[in-house]
């Protein structure tokens, strides 16, 4: 089959109700096949997003799932890494107004996955903090763990993941309330949870290259939760390392 044929096929998929190719033989086999992606792809987005599906329910879920597959084909037989455009899509997803909350959510879901495909690393624990002198802690530069991802929302997205998959049980939640949320996997599971904006401005900094005390900076006034910041970024497990800033050689070139 050509190059042409072959962007034929594989336009044709993901397009139902469009006629088979010319090239194809057997239309009616070729239509059952073509159904079968599209519900595999469904699928698979389905697992990506449990607590969206479950925030929405099957119907509505698999509806608006098949309307992003047709639109969002895959663009690597790498199956982990699609659905990645689907946060996106659903919050420009008319029939998903009312549930404004629900790109958020799936946003988290999206973190997980990433967060679960990361590399590992061991983290640093931490005894490791207290054998640090001060002055060169205030210096040093930290690694975080490469699954580490950080969101902020203004819904409590993490308690709405938590109770639509199970993890917790299901309560009134206030949807105004606004949430910080670190997804990690330093060990075999992921951890997804709440922090506060503190923390999350802190490991913002961090992540971004600073040093500690340029993160301790970034608190502005509350220079209380430094030392409950940095105490979290060892009891989370998040640390992998952390080096002392290198001081200049300002000594002249011989």
């Amino acid at each position: 089959m050509t190059r042409d044929g072959e962007a034929a096929l594989a336009g044709a998929l993901l397009a139902p109700g469009t006629p088979a190719p010319a090239a194809v033989a057997d239309a009616h086999r070729f239509n059952v096949y073509r159904n079968n992606v599209v519900v595999g792809l469904i699928d698979a987005v389905a697992a990506t997003y449990p607590a969206v599906l479950a925030l929405v329910g099957e119907a509505f879920f698999r509806a608006a799932a098949r309307a992003f597959v047709l639109e969002n084909p895959p663009r690597s037989p790498i199956m982990i890494d699609y659905g990645g455009a689907f946060p996106g899509w659903i919050a420009a997803f008319p029939p998903a107004a009312s549930v404004p909350y629900l790109s958020d959510v799936a946003r988290l879901e999206w973190a997980w996955t990433r967060a679960y495909n990361a590399a590992d690393a061991p983290p640093l624990d931490l005894a490791h903090l207290v054998e640090i002198p001060p002055d060169e802690l205030a210096l040093a530069r930290v690694t975080l763990h490469p699954s580490l991802q950080l969101m902020s929302s203004r819904y409590p997205i993490a308690s709405l993941w938590a109770e639509a998959t199970g993890r917790s049980p299901a309560t009134e939640l206030d949807l105004s309330r606004p949430e910080s949320v670190l997804i990690a996997r330093p060990d075999a599971a992921v951890d997804v949870r709440a922090i506060t904006p503190t923390l999350r401005t802190f490991l913002n900094t961090l992540s971004s290259g600073g040093t500690v005390s340029e993160a301790a900076a970034s608190l502005g006034d509350d220079q209380a939760s430094v030392a409950d910041c940095l105490t979290s970024l060892f009891e989370l497990r998040i640390a992998v390392s952390l080096l002392p800033e290198p001081v200049a050689d300002h000594r002249s070139a011989p």
